[in-house]
């Protein structure tokens, strides 16, 4: 009986294998599939555009070079940077920018980087302009009854503290056996001591170019001049750790002003005529302004530093400036026009 159950149970199973329907194609078992390709990385984002922050006043290369800057953004563009410019009315300011941080080149009188060295703003000189002595003036009114400098004794005059003029005041003031403490001086911003000037509530302001020649154009006159009392020199400079890292940077800025200072010198009524259009200063007052101008750049030498050294020393004796310093520790050698950075 046992044999004949299991036989039947034998039968069975074998019908019912042949009785299945074959699989369909989507019944098969699936082969193994080969994983996808990886995507190509993505490629890394460029890095930003460096912007290098230029500070000018209304005189000299930066001032032209803001109005014709296509050749020093196109040579900026291969370093992957860009110029910004920001505009101040003196020297003084450009440096305290730098301070800040808020600036990365500017150009400036012989006398705020003094100042500024010895309040611990952290530039250096890279580059320097001929001295324009002409270039900044006494003025008085033209009725005025002052003749020479010896007649300021007792008398209020205006001018930018810490700015090149501070300068041109003590070494005229020397010339006469005079000093500081034989005036008054109130310190006023260009602006300001123009008005000042105007409304005759100053005797004198000691000022420089263009706004020298926009007051003479209005009729005042000079009592004295740089001529035989300082160079009045202009110089380049910089944010240390900018020139630092950016020597390249710093090299084709200075290239740029360069080139713009060689078109300049010959083209004093083209010069002109671009800063007065750009500035709102009369052209008759900024074409007698670049008549005094020297246009020129050369590198920063032991001679330029050593009369920087002078003028430190001056101020430093009459307690003007609150510690000695050393012009040569604002020199880097390596970020300097001419250095071959």
């Amino acid at each position: 009986m046992s044999f004949r159950w299991s036989l039947s149970c034998l039968l069975l199973v074998w019908v019912a294998g042949c009785n299945k329907p074959a699989a369909t194609s989507s019944e098969q078992p699936t082969q193994p599939q080969a994983a996808p390709a990886a995507a190509p990385e993505a490629p890394a984002p460029a890095a930003p555009q460096l912007a290098v922050r230029i500070g000018y006043q209304k005189i000299g290369a930066p001032f032209l070079l803001k109005e014709r800057s296509e050749s020093l953004q196109a040579a900026l563009a291969k370093h992957n940077a860009k110029a910004e410019w920001i505009e101040f009315q003196a020297g003084p300011p450009i440096l305290e920018a730098i301070r800040g941080n808020a600036l990365d080149i500017g150009y400036t009188g012989e006398t705020p980087p003094v100042f500024a060295q010895a309040g611990g703003v952290p530039f250096v000189y890279i580059a320097r302009e001929e001295g324009a002595p002409a270039s900044e003036a006494i003025l008085v009114q033209k009725d005025s009854k002052l003749k020479t400098v010896a007649d300021l004794k007792g008398k209020k005059i205006a001018l930018n503290r810490g700015s090149n003029v501070h300068y041109l005041l003590l070494k005229a003031l020397e010339s006469a056996k005079l000093t500081i403490k034989d005036v008054t001086v109130t310190y006023l911003a260009p602006a300001d001591a123009r008005a000042a000037f105007d409304s005759k509530q100053v005797d004198a302001w000691v000022i420089w170019d263009p706004f020298q020649a926009s007051a003479e154009v209005a009729g005042a006159r000079v009592l004295r001049d740089g001529q035989g009392l300082v160079d009045n020199n202009f110089f380049y400079v910089a944010r240390r750790e900018f020139a630092e890292k950016n020597g390249e940077i710093v090299g084709t800025v200075l290239a740029e002003f360069d080139k713009l200072n060689a078109w300049a010198a010959k083209s004093p009524e083209d010069t002109a005529r671009i800063l007065s259009k750009s500035s709102g200063i009369a052209y008759e007052a900024l074409f007698k302004a670049e008549g005094r101008h020297v246009y020129s750049i050369k590198p920063i030498d032991e001679a330029a530093l050593a009369k920087q050294q002078a003028i430190a020393d001056a101020f430093f004796a009459l307690e003007l400036i609150p510690q000695a310093v050393k012009t040569t520790a604002a020199y880097l050698p390596d970020a300097k026009f001419g250095s071959g950075s």
